[in-house]
């Protein structure tokens, strides 16, 4: 049987990983997988040393304080592998713990498919030449990120995103708001602070200042959040409380799909709502001693993974110190009231949309990892083409 180590470390990580080992076993592969996951890798029987929710961690000061858990759980990765040789690792995204996992690995000649890049063409270059070193396959899912591969002497395959098959709206908009407490017949905003909880503790009370600020302003405005399954529903209901914002468990692509516009924080969600065409405001921040030291090495025009694709800011960002009470109000309401504007955003969104290309991003992924394992013929067939 096919031996598997799966690294991922985030939410984001562990649906694509699931997905990807669902389409092995569609391919007719049924690999025995460990490593790091949430629920989604262990809805498809893999054997979790460590669970995401204890590893997503943003921040310098936040992972420096984590660093023992890491170095454990990092360590009892490396015992099973020198146990029992994996036939291959699926590295997904998570750079500062993969890359180094990934070192390793190719010590112990364990053949390494990174699936999700690290985001070296925005911050941290130096970053390719470890890869290039490490990495057998790198399986990305921007089509800018291939060419960037390919001249850096990188073996890529552009797979596409595995988000364009698992974001679907609610089929009936109507019964699904009011199913979940919301009138259908009001505005709605939806409120995605993040997933995790660093994320969370910095993003959340501006937020909380902008929901008081639109409540007043706006009174037939309704507020939604979906609770991150990542994180305890406790951490967002006790910061709620006495606000007048429905709480939804997960159901954050129907939510998304259903409202009238959304303030999202900076990331994986952010590609979810140009999926489903949702006009946007991305917001983010993070500690001061973090973005200080990081913005040095940015070499990007924007933050939002929406306006890198799209080549030009499709959706406002609000970062940092401009990431106020106010000024996401004032979006909020600026966006909420400007019908021209909103239609302009979703044809701006839906050229996003094209650019990730189409379905089956998870199938794609599945069958180069079988050809890295040589359990399928290397074919002609490249997304697109």
């Amino acid at each position: 049987m096919t031996r598997l180590l799966l690294s991922c470390g985030e939410p984001s990580g562990d649906t694509y990983g699931g997905a990807l080992v669902h389409e092995i076993g569609k391919l007719g592969e049924t690999p025995e997988v460990f490593g790091l996951g949430g629920d989604r890798l262990a809805e498809q029987g893999a054997s979790l040393i460590a669970h995401v929710r204890d590893l997503a961690v943003v921040g310098l000061w936040e992972v420096v304080s984590h660093l023992p858990r890491f170095r454990r759980i990092f360590r009892e990765i490396l015992a099973e592998v020198d146990r029992c040789r994996p036939d291959a690792a699926v590295l997904v995204d998570y750079p500062d713990f993969n890359l180094r996992l990934a070192r390793e690995l190719k010590a112990r000649q364990v053949p390494v498919v990174y699936y999700v890049s690290p985001q070296v063409w925005a911050w941290r270059r130096r970053r390719i030449k470890a890869i290039r070193q490490t990495v057998a396959r790198m399986l990305v899912i921007f089509p800018f990120e291939e060419a960037f591969y390919r001249q850096s002497g990188v073996p890529v395959t552009f797979v596409g995103h595995p988000l364009v098959d698992l974001v679907r709206p609610a089929p009936d908009r109507g019964a699904f708001l009011k199913a979940s407490g919301l009138d259908p017949n009001r505005p709605l905003l939806a409120i995605l602070p993040g997933s995790r909880r660093q994320e969370v503790a910095h993003n959340l009370p501006p937020l909380l200042g902008a929901i008081r600020l639109l409540a007043e302003r706006k009174p037939d405005l309704q507020f939604a959040l979906p609770l991150a399954p990542s994180l305890p529903g406790e951490v967002f209901r006790q910061a709620l409380a006495g606000l007048p914002v429905r709480c939804l468990e997960g159901q954050a692509h129907q939510l998304l799909g259903a409202c009238d516009a959304a303030v999202v924080a900076s990331g994986t969600a952010t590609v979810e709502a140009a999926l489903l065409g949702t006009p946007l405001v991305v917001v983010y921040r993070l500690s001061g001693l973090t973005y200080r030291l990081g913005r040095r090495f940015v070499k990007v025009p924007h933050y939002a993974m929406v306006n890198l694709i799209a080549g030009r800011r499709v959706a406002p960002e609000i970062i940092q110190r401009e990431f106020t009470a106010e000024r996401v109000a004032e979006e909020a309401l600026s966006l909420l009231g400007d019908p021209a504007r909103r239609l302009r955003m979703k044809q701006d969104l839906a050229e996003v949309r094209q650019k990730l290309g189409g379905g089956g991003a998870s199938a794609r992924a599945a069958r180069a990892l079988l050809e890295v394992l040589g359990l399928r013929p290397p074919g002609p067939e490249r997304l697109g083409s």
